[in-house]
């Protein structure tokens, strides 16, 4: 599995893409998704002009870095959030990546209560005629007040179509729904199709998420669990420090290479 590893540039948050992408390849990622979120980590955004997206091409192609998915972080429950989700996903055409990444509320501070699903779904339908005609697919992440579970992002998959699948964050699981990713991997894996693998450190509510292995989790029941339903699709690295963050960008590159070789030395 070590080929689908990728680098989410928002582990450079902070940091400027070209860094993240120096840094990455470097560690050794050859595949990278790349943050699009406004207001946090806006390594590429949709309003940027055609000089610098041909730059980033530029960029990618410097370091040999492939861009797997564009995590446009929206908050789909307004129409702001779903116009930039739209527009999101033209990179996503652009950059010649399947995957187009977000949650269902804001990417920090998440206070939207979906008490519909039925005007989520409702919400969802522009974004996934655009996928449908992009061939494109919609992972939303475990993340926030509403969808923190895998098992509960399935259910609402299930009550959509195809286009809608889960991007599992490891770490969200437990800071937003207070379970570990055990269980609730093995009883959605069969609608994941995106992950962001995060370590944690401390209790549920505790913003401690280190380099893979300097954490808790036990990453071997984690990959095994992948391994038995022959999970095929990106395994993307985040690491998201503490509130106070990283001291420096050679913290964050220190992080990014010691993820790197924790991953190879338990699936090489």
């Amino acid at each position: 599995m070590i080929q689908q590893l990728a680098i989410n540039s928002n582990t450079y948050h902070g940091f400027t893409l070209e860094e993240a992408v120096k840094g990455a390849s470097q560690a050794g990622f050859t595949q990278i998704e790349l943050a699009a979120v406004k207001d946090h980590t806006a390594h590429i955004l949709p309003e940027m002009s055609s000089k610098e997206r041909n730059e980033i091409k530029a960029l990618l192609e410097k370091y040999k870095m492939k861009c797997v998915g564009i995590g446009a972080h929206s908050n789909v429950m307004t129409q702001e959030g779903i116009q930039n989700l739209i527009d999101s996903i033209e990179l996503a055409v652009e950059f010649d990546c399947k995957y187009i990444i977000t949650a269902t509320g804001d990417a920090h501070g998440d206070q939207d209560v979906i008490e519909d699903e039925k005007v989520l779904a409702k919400n969802l339908e522009p974004i996934i005629q655009k996928c449908e005609k992009f061939d494109k697919q919609l992972v939303i992440e475990t993340h926030g007040n509403n969808f923190a579970t895998g098992v509960s992002l399935k259910h609402l998959a299930k009550t959509l179509n195809d286009r809608v699948k889960i991007n599992y964050d490891t770490g969200n699981v437990l800071f937003y729904g207070g379970i570990y990713p055990y269980d609730d991997l093995e009883n959605s894996v069969d609608y994941i199709e995106f992950i962001h693998l995060k370590d944690k450190i401390g209790s549920a509510n505790v913003w401690n998420f280190p380099a893979i292995g300097d954490g808790e989790f036990d990453f071997h029941r984690i990959f095994h669990t992948l391994k038995q339903a022959n999970y095929q699709g990106p395994i993307s690295i985040e690491v998201e420090f503490t509130p106070s963050g990283p001291a420096s960008l050679d913290e964050v590159n220190k992080a990014v290479q010691s993820s790197y070789d924790y991953l190879s030395s338990i699936l090489t």
